[in-house]
């Protein structure tokens, strides 16, 4: 049995029909433009139009603030398929789960004035946590957001930004009180358009997912209303970071699990292909004992993120669980397309080998959503 004969117990009909639609997007608006994509370090803004369009944004966010009304299980889709097709270029994750963050923690005002223009794809969210000192220990950052009349007054920088050079919105994690550490930390929602004060830096040059853009912001001064905080209190933002980082996690593990399941059916083809000493590469025992180890990765891993899937859809998914799936995950995936790009041997080398991309695009899976380091920590706070 391969991979693709197996059926995860948390598909159904619909998500099924919505799969359909969404390989036929892929052919048809992303696979085409994909490396061009990776070329500019960013994808079209009109693309994230026609995504709204076609009913791929905002999926899991309710019918009543624009979005499908459907739930996380058709976010995974989204994810896996657009994995499998090699295409790492568009940030809708990020855009999904800063519109969760509203969703579940935003004013009523909120919700109506930014959720369904994130839907439509007319408004690119980002959020900006990373400093240039400041990484997976959020509690140390230096951004800060000071009352003044009716606004915040915004000093700081950010890195390390998905979307960050098209962003319409961003959610900034700053300090609302700098004498503080987790206490003080506040989502201030950050409409970046002819704002004074705010600037964008360079697309940053990445090892891999090279069209999914990443940039630097810079606040000056910025002023917004208080109105924009996330949600109706101070002191609020770490711990609303903390609450939505199971979803976060899974998403980064969805991606690891596609990732390593793209590498084996490629890799099993071109052995299948493969000619070396007059036999087929797949006849090679080393060849055979290799694919087998990576099958037994992908069996174990699929079972554990279906796992993982099933409980953040009914709302149990916790923060080690998470943790554990992220580490063990992200580590396999390094590892598996290491090995399958071996088999590929000088062609593996080659960038125009989607193997290649895969390589370079795993590299960040260990490092973002929290590095596997601090999963460590996570898990072992748990013994």
């Amino acid at each position: 049995m391969t991979m693709a004969d197996y059926r995860s117990p948390w598909r159904d009909q619909e998500l099924d029909l919505f799969r359909d639609s969404l390989l036929r997007f892929i052919e048809r608006e992303v696979t085409p433009n994909e490396q061009r994509w990776r070329a500019q370090k960013h994808v079209d803004r009109d693309f994230w139009r026609l995504a709204g369009e076609a009913g791929f944004l905002c999926t899991d966010i309710p019918e009543a603030y624009g979005g499908m009304g459907a739930d996380f299980r058709y976010e995974v889709v989204l994810s896996e398929e657009l994995t499998k097709a090699n295409s790492t270029s568009w940030g809708r994750a990020v855009h999904s789960i800063l519109a969760n963050y509203i969703a579940r923690h935003g004013t009523e005002d909120q919700k109506q004035r930014y959720l369904p223009a994130m839907a439509r794809g007319e408004m690119i969210g980002a959020i900006a946590m990373t400093e240039p000192a400041a990484g997976s220990d959020l509690q140390s950052i230096q951004t800060r957001a000071i009352k003044d009349g009716d606004d915040y007054v915004i000093t700081g920088s950010k890195t390390f930004i998905t979307n960050g050079y098209s962003a319409d919105l961003v959610g900034l994690v700053c300090k609302t009180d700098p004498s503080l550490r987790a206490k003080g930390m506040s989502i201030i929602l950050v409409e970046t358009k002819d704002l004074p004060g705010f600037a964008v830096g360079k697309l940053l040059n990445k090892m891999g997912m090279k069209g999914q853009e990443a940039a630097e912001l810079f606040f000056d001064g910025a002023r917004v209303p208080q109105s924009q905080l996330l949600g109706t209190e101070e002191g609020k933002g770490f711990f609303q970071l903390m609450a939505d980082l199971p979803y976060e996690r899974t998403m980064i593990m969805v991606r690891a699990q596609a990732a390593i399941e793209a590498a084996l059916e490629m890799t099993i083809t071109h052995c299948r292909d493969r000619e070396l000493f007059s036999q087929k590469l797949i006849e090679m025992q080393n060849t055979r004992f290799k694919l087998a180890e990576v099958k037994t990765i992908a069996t174990i891993g699929r079972v554990f993120l279906d796992h993982c899937i099933a409980q953040l859809h009914a709302g149990d998914l916790d923060a080690v669980t998470a943790a554990i799936g992220k580490l063990w995950l992200a580590n396999m995936q390094n590892e598996v397309v290491a090995e399958c790009l071996q088999l590929f041997g000088g062609y593996g080398y080659i960038m125009e080998s989607p193997i290649a991309d895969a390589y370079v695009d795993a590299r960040v899976q260990t490092i973002y959503g929290g590095s596997n380091e601090v999963m460590k920590e996570v898990i072992a706070r748990s013994l």
